[in-house]
């Protein structure tokens, strides 16, 4: 039995605490915050619960086998509910689109929405999109970071499929010729917080993959996710303590990890450390060694990924008919990824932001009937004060958020005599938070041919340490931080 200590009790340590706990190694999770789940965040204010990060579960069966590989039924702990309609879009000329939450049904949608012909474009992208997913998911997703081992297992035409040397953009317009879909499409590039301008072609998968397993909801709110894994880990006999700031990795004279050192001076041995710390952090404070500071340089040379600008909207009376999701696309997309990512100069707050509105219809999650907790999402520049936005500007916050209200009212849905209270989160707040620099949501992006292989591999060049989590391979958001700890369980093995 060895020991592991995973330093973050975010969804991708919990889940690798987890898998290996459940391998028969003893485990301990040390999180510096009083809370569990990391970005997947819940904030609580007057009978009002909202989820502060994902809002979405997509491919349930990553999650249904992290359970199964614990000795449980996902249905039993955590019961998931699918939505029928998967998001609501309002592009800038005022057309909705309700999308279905069943991939046969989308094509017909399409049509009737957007015209006869757009169903069978998106019909045509999805084809080649699952013949990406069908060549990467595997050798990529679930498999530890290799260069060499993915081209010795691709074809020639696979390659070719693949289109490393397209972006996710150029690939779309060579089968969407409506700019709605083409706006529809460029949407997932920031799934992995990236610009679709920059991002690689394979990105196409993401949107297959989403629409192939369908949209799903966690009554009472996606923070109970890490909350089912938590008591799930303490049941096979794990450990989890809150408040347990590391600042330090220990290495041995051989500068191999062999423990941590907590704020209080306090040194934790064990044979094995998983972090699930931004990578950054992990190589730039960390560790101290000289193979720390040259993944520091290389991470730095990354592009970072977006951050994100919310409203946390406690509301009387919402609008009826409202959708579980909801984007209301900017009028003007490359000028808010421009301002997002500085490609034209300095980043900068977009003026008029896409909207992406979580309002579930799900009475766990408010005080009352004729009560709403909206989650309200806006891209934003990383919290960069020395050559970016510094997010921490007194007033930004609060006009800025007023702003966002007022876009949200010119595209059709006006709440703000509705509110009975709001709390603003800025990527400053989740930098400070969740110990991300800059509030980068995913760590670095996918902008660029490249980026996937600069992102941190899962076993550490720096012996006796793993990173798991959305810095890490294969990247953010729920399905994939999980398939991160899957893949560092397989490298660690049984004890």
């Amino acid at each position: 039995m060895s020991r592991i200590i995973v330093v973050g009790a975010g969804v991708g340590g919990l889940s690798a605490a987890l898998r290996l706990q459940a391998l028969g190694h003893r485990v301990t999770v040390l999180e510096q915050s009083a809370d569990l789940g990391g970005k997947l965040g819940v904030v609580e204010r007057d009978g009002f619960r909202f989820d502060t990060g994902p809002s979405l579960v997509t491919m349930p069966h990553v999650l249904a086998d992290l359970f199964s590989a614990a000795g449980a039924d996902l249905d039993d702990v955590l019961p998931l509910s699918r939505l029928d309609i998967a998001a609501r879009y309002r592009f800038p000329d005022g057309t909705r689109l309700d999308l279905p939450g069943e991939l046969s049904a989308i094509p017909d949608a399409l049509d009737a929405t957007l015209g006869t012909g757009a169903g069978a474009q998106w019909a045509g992208f999805t084809q080649r999109a699952q013949s990406i997913w069908d060549l990467t998911n595997e050798v990529f997703l679930e498999s530890p970071l290799g260069v060499r081992d993915m081209l010795r297992r691709t074809r020639p035409a696979d390659i070719a499929t693949i289109a490393p040397w397209r972006s996710l953009r150029g690939l779309g317009r060579t089968y969407l010729t409506d700019p709605r879909l083409q706006m529809l499409l460029d949407r997932y590039a920031t799934y992995t917080g990236s610009d679709p301008r920059r991002a690689p072609a394979a990105l196409a998968s993401v949107p297959w993959a989403e629409q192939a397993w369908g949209s799903w909801y966690v009554p009472g709110g996606l923070g109970r996710i890490a909350t089912a894994i938590h008591d799930r880990l303490v049941v096979l006999g794990g450990e989890v303590h809150t408040e347990c700031e590391v600042t330090e990795l220990v290495v041995d004279s051989n500068d191999r990890v062999v423990g941590v050192r907590d704020a209080d001076g306090v040194t934790r041995n064990a044979d094995v450390i998983v972090a699930n710390a931004d990578a950054a952090e992990v190589y730039g404070r960390l560790l101290q060694t000289w193979t720390a500071r040259r993944m520091a340089s290389r991470i730095r040379r990354s592009t970072p990924s977006l951050s994100g600008f919310v409203l946390l909207l406690g509301l009387d009376d919402p609008p009826k008919d409202q959708s579980h999701h909801h984007i209301l696309f900017a009028e003007d997309y490359d000028a808010e990824f421009d301002g997002v990512f500085g490609r034209r100069g300095r980043t900068r707050p977009v003026p008029r932001p896409t909207v992406y509105i979580s309002a579930p219809d799900d009475p766990q999650i408010v005080p009352g009937p004729s009560t709403g907790s909206w989650f309200v999402l806006v891209n934003a520049a990383r919290h960069d004060p020395r050559t970016g936005v510094d997010w921490d500007t007194p007033g930004l916050a609060s006009s800025y958020a007023d702003q966002v209200l007022s876009v949200m009212a010119d595209r059709g849905l006006d709440i703000r005599d509705h509110i009975r209270h709001r709390t603003v989160l800025t990527p400053a707040d989740l930098e400070c938070r969740t110990m991300t620099p800059g509030g980068s949501i995913y760590g670095s992006s996918s902008n660029g041919a490249c980026a996937a292989f600069l992102r941190p591999a899962n076993a550490s060049p720096v012996p006796g340490l793993y990173l798991v989590g959305g810095s890490a391979h294969p990247g953010g958001g729920l399905p994939l931080v999980m398939l991160s700890a899957k893949i560092v369980a397989g490298l660690i093995g049984p004890a």
